[in-house]
């Protein structure tokens, strides 16, 4: 399982040609608290950049951005029903969706933790 992240502050975790696609810590605490997330229904396709949500919080509407192309496996309905979870746990319990990746070779455009860690200081 690999993990990588965009400039977007989305993260995908690749596990063969599935992955699990969520928003940062840092995304998390640039919303504050999140009152309100949108997401897309099982089976739905997209295409890398396509807006594929939105999360509102107390501060802003902010859309989520695909990180990859691919399909909607599940949707987290926890996340949707308890938007705290994204705040408590947006690298765990908060994700969003469980894909399945149209192109796996596609990752290797995003950025591993150390990039993500330099490009976020």
């Amino acid at each position: 399982m690999s993990t990588y992240y965009t400039d977007d502050h989305e993260w995908v975790r690749v596990t063969g040609d599935h992955a699990v696609v969520g928003i940062t810590r840092h995304a998390a605490d640039q919303l504050g608290d999140v009152v309100f997330i949108e997401l897309r229904a099982a089976g739905e396709r997209f295409a890398k950049s396509d807006e594929i949500g939105v999360i509102e919080s107390v501060k802003a509407a902010s859309p989520i951005y695909a990180p990859v192309a691919g399909e909607v496996i599940q949707a987290n309905q926890a996340v949707i029903e308890q938007t705290s979870i994204l705040n408590d746990d947006p690298e765990g319990a908060g994700w969003l969706y469980k894909v399945k990746l149209a192109d796996v070779a596609e990752v290797s455009g995003l950025m591993d933790a150390d990039a993500y860690a330099a490009f976020v200081a």
